[in-house]
């Protein structure tokens, strides 16, 4: 007979319980950086409509993004990180900054800064800034 194993309980084990997916964690990044249309972040992560789905409605029902309409007819909404997502930009740096270091793929365009925002230090992101009007009154 095998002794019962109890896994250790600890609040890194429950955040994985909600976070702990790849396509949970691009929504989170793409909401981050402002694309909030379905649309959009299903051609930003790569991810398949069904999954995409279904990982917007968990992160909604775990408190971590809000759905709002912004078309009535037909249904459509947009989605925006909640207080509860916003504390993850601090995780999503992170693991922005260990991908850069330690994976062999770096890409172009996936620099995240501080405050959650593209780095201006990707080409991608230069040129987003370049045509936003924020970087023309400056």
């Amino acid at each position: 007979m095998r002794p019962e194993i109890f896994p250790r309980q600890c609040t890194i084990a429950s955040a994985l319980n909600v976070l702990g997916e790849k396509w949970s964690l691009l929504v989170v990044r793409e909401l981050a950086l402002n694309v909030h249309r379905f649309d959009q972040i299903a051609k930003n992560t790569g991810a398949p409509r069904d999954i995409l789905t279904s990982r917007l409605r968990r992160l909604e029902a775990e408190g971590v993004l809000e759905k709002r309409l912004y078309q009535e007819h037909p249904p459509r909404h947009e989605y925006y990180l909640t207080e509860a997502g916003d504390a993850l930009r601090p995780i999503l740096l992170s693991l922005s900054q260990w991908g850069e270091r330690w994976t062999r793929k770096r890409s172009d365009h996936d620099g995240f800064t501080r405050a959650g925002t593209r780095s201006t230090s990707c080409t991608r992101a230069k040129r987003v800034a370049a045509k936003s009007p924020a970087s023309t009154s400056a």
